[in-house]
């Protein structure tokens, strides 16, 4: 059974970054895609960025061009640097091992990271 653990947050004053790395127990070449989800206080938990087995990557509009999600997994591990962060940002960051791409409710979930970005 794949394990997640999350690390690299932390707090950030506006148009600062951060890099955010999720570390997987086991062989993450089997799942289809994994992904970077964020929750703030009282939102709805929504994916900021994911990942294909074939590289290709989609990103949410807000974050598109500021943050980049990479995936290792000879290291079973997967990355976001996030640049240019807003306030917007601040938000727990989940790493997701989703079994079936899109579909949260069929994802391995890793603790979370806290971002918190200030002004």
């Amino acid at each position: 059974q794949v394990q997640l653990v999350e690390s690299g947050g932390g707090s950030v004053q506006v148009g600062g970054s951060l890099r955010l790395s999720c570390v997987a127990s086991g062989d993450i070449q089997h799942i289809p895609c994994m992904a970077w989800y964020r929750q703030a206080p009282g939102k709805e938990r929504r994916v900021a960025a994911r990942v294909y087995e074939s590289g290709s990557t989609i990103y949410t509009d807000t974050v598109r061009g500021r943050f980049t999600i990479s995936r290792d997994v000879a290291k079973n591990a997967l990355y976001l640097q996030a640049n240019s962060l807003t306030r917007g940002d601040t938000a727990m960051y989940y790493c997701a091992a989703e079994r079936i791409c899109g579909k949260p409710d069929y994802a391995i979930w890793g603790q979370g990271t806290q971002v918190t970005v200030s002004s």
